[in-house]
């Protein structure tokens, strides 16, 4: 075979082999859906919100509790101290009259009186709210909101964790696609020298024309390092989001990326994603949510002006007696049962101000809502637009790739026929690799686009 025959032929397997993306490190291949699984059980953001939204879960059932009776005891031991009987000049001489019933009328010596010391209480006291103006279930309806809150928030961090993954995916599969089309290029190059080398041996090529497919390899070598390292650092960052063992590696599964691919071809039309926005949206959920929270917060801070009503019973023993003029050493038990109303008068000319403050917020939070609104519509629309973009540069790259090869054949052709140099024929086909790693490049961003929008109706 001839050397410029030879050269063709490799050329031709470049090119044909420029558009296939085979890595040869990766141990098995893994789609982005068994990623977004690992992430979801795995990523250390996700499992900062769940953890979250246990806590919000449990403040649920601490809000429901303010609905149970309180109970409370107290134990109580004491020494008491000797009692002191003094007249109204605080005399400790003398005697008081001091009323004893059946008796009438004693005297009783001023000054220490006999006082039993060591003393006792127990009390026993149980309530039980009947009425608090909404209070009670004004908090806990906003402690099921915050819980929900919560659940948005871990979906919220999930579709960005996906979403992230999703560019560092499609990143790395783009890599792979440059690294294929440098390893072409640098095997091209490497027999252009050789070849080039034998030929200036017979005396037809000169050493500058070895010199510039030397520098020409050179940086080719240095782009592949760029892209190696480029993609190392992908992957670490993919493997630190998803906890990837460490040793173990993966493969862009392109059949995954295929399906998706084709799903774009029957793309549904923009209000269809208007409307699945406005349904799915995170950020237009929360905001929903955080209305029906600041209406709850009104009822609350209205209860403020509202009495409250309690039922409550008690009981209490308690020794020695020592509420009498004369110390007793006996223990004293009394219980009641009764209804306890409790009412803040100042809250008349005090709450108002606040009730005020709620309903303010109340409205501000109306506003968050359609203003979340008009944001989603905005980024749908043009995300959208971008993706019909994509889809037109795709088009365009895709009749970019035919012009080059048509090209290529007639250089080819010429270059046969010794009508053409041998640099007219390295500019046909690196054209044509040109055209088809843009081809490439096109589409992944038409497919970043499309996961893009996916990511804004949280549908990712």
């Amino acid at each position: 075979m001839s050397s410029r025959k030879y050269f063709c032929a490799l050329t031709v397997s470049m090119i044909v082999g420029a558009g296939c993306c085979v890595p040869t490190y990766a141990q098995h291949k893994m789609s982005l859906q068994s990623l977004f699984d690992l992430a979801d059980r795995q990523n250390q953001r996700i499992k900062v919100s769940e953890a979250a939204l246990k806590a919000a879960e449990e403040g649920v059932a601490s809000a429901k509790s303010a609905m149970l009776p309180s109970v409370e005891f107290s134990l109580q031991g004491s020494y008491t101290g000797n009692a002191f009987l003094m007249s109204r000049g605080f005399s400790t001489s003398g005697t008081t009259e001091y009323i004893v019933p059946g008796l009438g009328p004693q005297q009783v010596q001023n000054g220490k009186q006999p006082t039993p010391h060591w003393g006792n209480s127990f009390t026993a006291q149980a309530s039980q709210v009947i009425y608090t103006g909404g209070a009670i279930s004004s908090g806990i309806e906003m402690a099921k909101l915050g819980r929900q809150l919560a659940e948005l928030d871990v979906e919220k961090n999930r579709q960005e964790v996906r979403f992230l993954l999703t560019g560092y995916y499609l990143d790395l599969y783009k890599l792979q696609n440059q690294l294929q089309v440098i390893a072409k290029n640098i095997e091209l190059t490497e027999k252009v020298i050789e070849q080039m080398k034998a030929r200036r041996e017979q005396g037809t090529v000169l050493k500058n024309d070895i010199t510039r497919y030397e520098l020409q390899l050179q940086s080719l070598l240095l782009t592949k390092t760029q892209l190696d390292d480029a993609q190392k650092i992908i992957r670490h960052q993919i493997s630190t989001a998803i906890h990837l063992p460490e040793g173990e590696d993966f493969d862009v599964d392109t059949q995954s990326l295929e399906q998706e691919s084709r799903a774009l071809k029957t793309l549904t039309s923009e209000d269809v994603w208007q409307q699945t926005a406005a349904e799915n949206n995170i950020g237009i959920r929360q905001a929903s949510l955080a209305t029906e929270m600041s209406e709850q917060k009104i009822r609350n801070t209205r209860a403020a002006s509202l009495p409250s009503v309690a039922v409550v019973a008690e009981n209490d023993l308690a020794g020695p007696y020592t509420s009498d003029l004369i110390p007793k050493d006996a223990n004293v038990n009394v219980w009641f049962v009764g209804i306890g109303v409790k009412y803040n008068l100042s809250s008349l000319w005090k709450n108002k101000h606040a009730i005020r403050k709620a309903k303010h917020e109340n409205i501000q939070a109306d506003e968050r809502v359609q203003l979340a609104r008009e944001g989603v519509e905005n980024g749908v629309q043009a995300c959208y637009t971008n993706l019909l973009t994509s889809s037109v540069e795709v088009s365009t790259q895709e009749k970019q790739v035919e012009l080059a090869n048509q090209n290529y054949t007639v250089v080819r052709n010429r270059y046969d026929n010794d009508l053409a140099l041998l640099t007219d024929m390295l500019d046909a086909s690196n054209m044509k690799l040109s055209a088809d790693m843009a081809l490439v490049n096109a589409r992944i961003n038409m497919l970043y686009n499309y996961f893009k929008l996916k990511y804004i109706t949280n549908t990712l």
